[in-house]
Formats: C-alpha cells, structure tokens, sequence
C-alpha cells in the first residue's frame, strides 16, 4: 500500500523534487571548463540510467507535475527582499550552478530543468510573486518545442508566457523576457526538428517585448552568430551554454535588469518596496 499522501494535506515532503547527487555532479562537469570524464558521460547516457531518471521524473509528474516542491522549502526560507526572480527550465538552473555569485543579493533563481511554459505558469505564483520582487525574468521554449510534457502549439506556449506577464504587472512587477537562441537538434528528442520553431518562438518575444514595454534580453547575439545556433565555445551539445556561455549572457542580463529597474521607477517615481 503506498503511503503517499493523498488529497488536500497541510504539509508535503518534498525532499526528492530536486536535482540527485549525480546530476549535479554532471552539470557542474558540463559547464566547467576542459574535457569532461567520459565515466561521467558514459553513465549519463547509458541506457539504465537514462530509463531509471525517466521513471522517477514520470512518478514525479504523477504526484507533483509542476514541481511545486524544488523551491518549497527555499521559498519559507528566503529573507532577502527580492531584486529579480529568474524563472525558467534547465537554463537558469544551470546558470544558478554555473554563476552562483549572480543570483545572491537580492536575485533569486528559480530555474527547473526540463520544464515547460504550462509547468512554470503553475508555480509563478508560488516562485515569483510570493517574493514580491521588483522584476521577474522569463526564459523558456526549448521544451516546449522538444514536447517534454506532450504535443502543444506555438499558441498554446504563448497564452502560458502572456499568463505569466499578466500575473507579474498585475502584481506591480516589471518583466524581462530572455531570449531564444536558435538549437539545431535536442539530445533527448532526436526526432523532433527543433531550429524554425525555436525561431519562430523568439521573434514573438521580440515582438511582444516592444508592443507591450517590456525588456528584451538578447542572449542569441552574444552566444551565436546572427540566425545561427549556439557557437561551440559556448556549449558541449549545441544547446546548454557552459560557464563560458553563461559568463557573456550575464551582462546582458545585468543591462536588462538596469533597464527594466529604470523603467519602473521612471513609471513610480521610486523603486517599489
């Protein structure tokens, strides 16, 4: 008999939402610099492995689909007022192994990998809101368009990212929206041709960016070439920046924040408290 809880409860262990031992010891070998240890490739790859993280991230998804619990415990935890919360996939999860010095005083990270749009407009309020910051930055697609949690539509992806936006003006918070940099093939959807719809998706970003006053974070002209994907200098499998990668994506990240913090007390008159 399973002892999960079921039904409305006032409290959930959620001490295996996050990330195991083993792939934080692989991130942290992804985005340092040199060769990575073909043992720690050779593992990550293998076909056991592979099947035995499918099947604990499936019972996952079965008991907590957005992963409320990554963040539980750090979200009652927080006591720092919040300058900026970074919500996305493995993106900004990576970036916060890569770069924790960034997200310290007063910006918060908030970045789960393999997530889609629908999962993190779930737990926005939770992640985002909760920390009444002064700006929320958005960085998500690629999964989307790998299908990590089923077949969807550009549209589809664009109401959850227009949901989030709402969600943060109606809550005073100014938005950045990071950019898309074109991939050419996902490691773990091989079968799925991702470069016109990662595109298609960035050009409405930009779009929505400028029809509605929010701040564009260009993280594609850094990291590639103009319309082309990530350079290899910058990631080991053509769609995670290593530490490298991420070391030219934070000042333009800095300049977004500058932008969107001006922008704000332009608007009030002082920074919001």
């Amino acid at each position: 008999m399973s002892t999960d809880p079921t039904g409305m409860v006032d409290s959930i262990d959620s001490s295996d939402s996050g990330p195991t031992e083993d792939e934080i010891t692989f991130v942290k070998a992804y985005l340092a610099e040199g060769s990575m240890d073909p043992a720690l490739i050779a593992t990550a790859t293998d076909p056991k492995h592979v099947a035995e993280r499918e099947a604990r991230m499936a019972k996952l998804r079965t008991r907590d689909w957005p992963n409320l619990g990554q963040y539980r415990s750090a979200n009652a935890a927080e006591k720092t007022p919040a300058t900026a919360v970074f919500i996305g996939d493995s993106y900004t999860e990576f970036w916060q192994a890569a770069d924790p010095d960034f997200f310290a005083n007063g910006i918060i990270g908030r970045g789960i990998s393999g997530q889609t749009s629908p999962q993190m407009l779930v737990r926005f309020m939770a992640d985002v809101v909760a920390h009444r910051p002064r700006c929320v930055h958005l960085l998500a697609g690629g999964n989307d368009v790998a299908g990590n949690t089923g077949p969807t539509t550009p549209q589809d992806y664009k109401n959850n990212m227009l949901a989030m936006i709402i969600l943060a003006q109606a809550h005073g918070i100014r938005v950045i929206l990071g950019g898309l940099t074109p991939i050419q093939a996902f490691p773990w959807a091989p079968t799925v041709d991702p470069a016109s719809r990662v595109t298609e998706l960035d050009t409405w970003i930009r779009l929505t960016a400028k029809d509605r006053g929010l701040t564009y974070a260009d993280y594609p002209s850094v990291l590639a070439d103009p319309g082309q994907p990530i350079k290899p200098e910058y990631a080991r499998d053509g769609v995670h920046p290593t530490a490298k990668g991420y070391a030219v994506m934070r000042p333009v990240a800095e300049a977004a924040l500058a932008r969107a913090l001006r922008d704000q007390n332009l608007r009030t008159g002082e920074p919001r408290r």
